[in-house]
């Protein structure tokens, strides 16, 4: 009987956190999010260019630093495949001869 009333207990207190709740996504509607941003931004100068900020005349530049890099990169990346491969290579003949003089 006490294993009943536990459960039923349980079940009471578990069926009542499905209670209504209230949806967040209620809060967040076109009426309360953008019309309050809009109006925030009514006086605002409207955006203009910045032609000294534009970089098309640096683009090449750019791309050669990038083509630079890629090169540098690639080499590194080449002397570290041989410096592996070299180092199995040493431990390869390293443990032939350790087999050798098993023996």
């Amino acid at each position: 009987m006490k294993k009943l009333a536990i459960i039923a207990s349980t079940a009471v207190l578990a069926l009542s956190a499905c209670g209504d709740t209230t949806d967040a996504s209620d809060d967040a509607v076109a009426d309360t999010v953008e019309v309050p941003s809009d109006d925030a931004m009514e006086g605002a100068p409207d955006p203009v260019v910045d032609e000294d900020a534009m970089m098309d005349d640096a683009r090449e530049d750019i791309d050669a630093a990038m083509d630079e890099g890629e090169e540098q990169a690639e080499a590194a990346g080449d002397a570290a495949e041989n410096a592996v491969d070299d180092a199995i290579a040493a431990a390869e003949a390293a443990q032939d001869t350790m087999e050798d003089a098993a023996e």
